[in-house]
């Protein structure tokens, strides 16, 4: 299950990135995080601008309403979604991941 946490301005998303992948895509649940491959290298950034075109891009979300807000140069990331409830995010990430 993946652990969303409550934030004034909308909600906590937890990701574990796979930089470098073959294919950019949602690839499920990994310790309490979305995990999300893209094909960017962890390099200048490259891989967390990535990160967050393929979450606005599977949550149907505007640039705007997603920033990165921890884990910068580590795996396990926290984005803010700004302007979606918990239980919002939470229904729309289950019909991403494979049941």
């Amino acid at each position: 299950m993946i652990d969303i946490t409550d934030h004034a301005e909308g909600c906590i998303l937890p990701v574990h990135a796979q930089p470098g992948a073959k294919k950019a895509a949602v690839g499920g649940e990994h310790g309490g995080a979305l995990k999300i491959a893209v094909t960017a290298p962890p390099e200048d950034g490259r891989a967390n601008d990535a990160l967050i075109e393929v979450l606005r891009d599977t949550l149907g979300l505007k640039r705007s309403q997603i920033d990165l807000i921890g884990g910068q140069t580590s795996r396990d990331k926290k984005f803010l979604i700004r302007g979606m409830t918990r239980p919002e995010l939470e229904s729309l990430i289950n019909t991403l991941l494979p049941q």
